[in-house]
């Protein structure tokens, strides 16, 4: 298996560790090439990144063989065996330990700037490089980690040889690398562009990545990242809420002319997330297919791409799901949930156009409300005329002195009400 480059290595080690995303984990990269690496696993799996710098305790004089690993909050890994071995004295120790902090402590403040490290303790930890050659760096990053308080490692690269492999296992909860050819000489012969990452990109890598609260026994935490949904082929950009418990998660599929950033769908779903429900804003188009009016209202296409990213949520978080659509994204959410193998539980229209969904309508089996404003005549006719074909649950609910994008006063208040309450009333 070649390589094109450490971002293609990350995007495939990323879907290889898609099963991890369950057990929110924090994965870590080794600094410098694991960190783009490991910036794309933590997108694939929702997770946040971080750094783990470790320094090898190098024998005086063997350097290449670790007589132990230093980490940072004064983590100290020492193998009684080979110090005792190798006939190594307390001073000596102590002289390797000033040297190796001297550096670890330089890299640290290098990379994290102002970021805190992220806390390990209870959580599943996913260690990444750009590549495993002795295993000797990745054994001790896993010691480190597992002495910082994690509660289950895994070990991640793109390749490596088989012995080296068999090193880190014995540190690891479990090891994954994508491949393991027998004629290894090194990493780089494995990539196309195996070009020195520095530490600028490093730290410009880390500022991208959001932070996750680690929970605890005390306080649970609501959850916001950053994610790429993979529908249809395409790494389409999103942002996911998963307050405390969350006992599911809603899909907003936004009407034309907006985006995940439309702040009536963020309004709305700020609300939900205070009521405990979860939610996914994504953008349904590529920038450059947005320049394109006619895409708004292929609703086919919104469709696919929405009942795919459900799909992709569904592997990563096992909670029902319901959609919430305005404008044209109402139609694609009916159409999408119209699929005899859709998921949802409910869906919600806001100042809809269900109308384009056409004859999918009579397919939607989950429980359909409808909310819109009073003063929009033209689409609140288009409503009543659409809910005579849903043969599903369905109600029609009229926004007093509402308009199409509910500006007015309190009006969008009682969207997501309403919203709330059909959610919670229809929820698994």
């Amino acid at each position: 298996m070649l390589f094109t480059d450490r971002d293609d290595a990350g995007r495939r080690l990323g879907t290889a560790l898609g099963p991890y995303a369950a057990e929110h984990p924090v994965v870590l990269g080794l600094p410098r090439g694991g960190v783009p690496v490991a910036f794309h696993v933590a997108r694939a799996l929702g997770a946040p990144l971080d750094v783990i710098v470790v320094r090898k305790l190098g024998v005086p004089y063997q350097p290449e063989l670790a007589f132990g690993a230093i980490g940072e909050g004064g983590v100290r890994v020492i193998s009684d065996d080979i110090v005792r071995r190798g006939r190594l004295d307390p001073q000596a120790i102590a002289s390797v330990e000033r040297a190796e902090q001297s550096e670890l402590t330089r890299r640290s403040a290098r990379y994290r700037a102002d970021r805190p490290q992220e806390d390990l303790r209870g959580r599943t930890v996913i260690v990444v490089d750009d590549g495993i050659a002795t295993g000797a760096t990745a054994a001790a990053a896993c010691q480190v980690v597992r002495a910082q308080g994690a509660a289950r490692v895994v070990m991640a690269a793109p390749v490596a040889p088989p012995d080296a492999l068999t090193r880190v296992a014995a540190v690891a909860d479990e090891v994954v690398c994508l491949s393991t050819p027998p004629g290894f000489s090194s990493v780089g012969q494995w990539y196309r562009d195996f070009s020195q990452t520095s530490d600028e990109e490093v730290v410009s890598l880390l500022a991208q990545s959001p932070r996750r609260p680690a929970p605890t026994e005390h306080a649970e935490v609501e959850v916001e990242v950053e994610v790429e949904v993979e529908a249809a082929g395409l790494r389409l950009p999103g942002d996911l809420t998963l307050p405390p418990g969350a006992s599911a998660v809603v899909v907003f599929a936004h009407g034309s002319g907006s985006s995940r950033h439309s702040p009536r769908n963020r309004r709305v779903a700020a609300d939900l997330n205070r009521a405990g429900l979860g939610t996914l804003l994504f953008d349904l188009l590529t920038p450059a297919e947005e320049a394109d009016r006619s895409n708004v209202f292929d609703i086919d296409t919104l469709a696919a791409r929405l009942a795919a990213a459900t799909a992709w949520l569904g592997t990563r978080y096992l909670v029902p799901q319901a959609y919430f659509g305005a404008s044209t994204g109402a139609a694609a959410a009916l159409a999408a949930a119209a699929s005899p193998d859709s998921p949802v539980f409910a869906v919600v229209s806001r100042g809809g156009r269900p109308d384009l969904a056409g004859p999918l309508l009579a397919g939607v089996r989950a429980p359909t409300l409808l909310i819109v404003g009073s003063e929009d005549h033209r689409v609140l006719a288009l409503n009543r005329e659409a809910q005579t074909r849903l043969r599903c649950e369905s109600r029609l609910e009229v926004v007093e002195g509402a308009t199409h994008l509910f500006e007015e006063p309190g009006t969008l208040e009682e969207v997501s009400s309403l919203a709330e309450n059909w959610l919670s009333t229809h929820r698994p």
